[in-house]
């Protein structure tokens, strides 16, 4: 009996097929997320925005902390916005080129939230997955301990930290990650609680897999989803922080500056007629912040499981 021999078309489909089952989770969770424009789209704005804060200083012709007021022109008296002067932002009030301390701005800013944010999801994942995992009572009293520490508020205690240790953006680091792990852990937790009793993680125990291990590689992975979204809105949530204690002298310290100070200073001389220190400090922490949005929502459609 002679068999049919398969044609174009079916050969084509086996291998879609093929390549379909044997695509990974990254791969398709890429595929999923360049499929997303807004996501796209803010992801271009974010590698805009650190080329930016990190290049940026390239083309400034002035020093963030010192103006030739001779070299301005008729603009000097006001210190608006020019290319002709090389001052692309203007000048502040006391004469520094606002665009070379809004490249710093922006660099420091991007800096506290990321750094604040790795460090809050760091180790608010581990402590909420362990909590969630071991259960009992040392879930009890790791959850209790996270109840009391959410008690206290949390800018008496960064600013207290500030204060003791002295002002330094390190310290600001530390302080905002080190504190702000606590709501991260609850999430955590609550979703490890779901996790344990799936099908994967009984098949590990069975097979004698160590607690840490089976924590480590099927209970933090299965949250990734959850944790990148809520990192992505950590960060924006950081720098505002960071601008707050900014503002009342316990963040960056001159002749540093970041986003939030510099906004503080623009609010300031509002009724001057120089709109121009506030917009353009305003105009980055927005898009940054809208920026984070979107791809931290592209991410999560990317990664959720229930949606693929």
């Amino acid at each position: 009996m002679k068999l049919a021999q398969p044609d174009a078309k079916m050969l084509e489909e086996v291998g879609q097929l093929a390549e379909v089952r044997g695509r990974s989770l990254w791969a398709d969770a890429r595929a999923r997320f360049f499929r997303n424009k807004a996501a796209l789209a803010g992801l271009v704005v974010l590698i805009l925005i650190f080329i930016f804060a990190m290049f940026g200083g390239l083309i400034a012709q002035y020093e963030r902390d010192f103006v030739d007021f001779s070299l301005m022109g008729a603009n000097a008296y006001r210190g608006v916005p020019s290319i002709e002067t090389g001052h692309y932002f203007g000048v502040d009030i006391d004469g520094r080129d606002l665009y070379a301390r809004t490249v710093q701005g922006t660099r420091i800013s991007l800096l506290v939230g990321i750094v604040g944010a790795l460090v809050a999801v760091f180790v608010g994942t581990l402590y909420g997955a362990t909590a969630g995992y071991v259960g009992g009572r040392v879930d009890n009293i790791m959850m209790r301990t996270v109840d009391v520490l959410m008690s206290i508020p949390f800018m008496f205690v960064l600013i207290l930290m500030l204060v003791i240790f002295g002002r330094s953006i390190l310290m600001l680091f530390i302080g905002i990650g080190l504190i702000s792990w606590l709501d991260m852990a609850r999430i955590a937790r609550g979703q490890t609680l779901t996790i344990k009793n799936k099908e994967f993680v009984e098949a590990a125990v069975a097979t004698g897999v160590k607690p840490l291990t089976i924590i480590l590689r099927h209970v933090v992975p299965n949250l990734l989803g959850i944790v990148i979204v809520y990192a992505t809105l950590l960060v924006p949530q950081m720098i505002i922080f960071e601008s707050f204690i900014s503002y009342l002298g316990l963040g960056v310290q001159e002749p540093n500056t970041s986003l939030g100070a510099l906004m503080s200073l623009g609010t300031k001389q509002m009724n001057n007629g120089t709109l121009w220190m506030l917009f353009y400090p305003l105009f980055f922490f927005l898009i940054t912040l809208f920026a984070f949005f979107f791809v931290g929502d592209g991410l999560r459609d990317a990664l959720d499981p229930k949606d693929r």
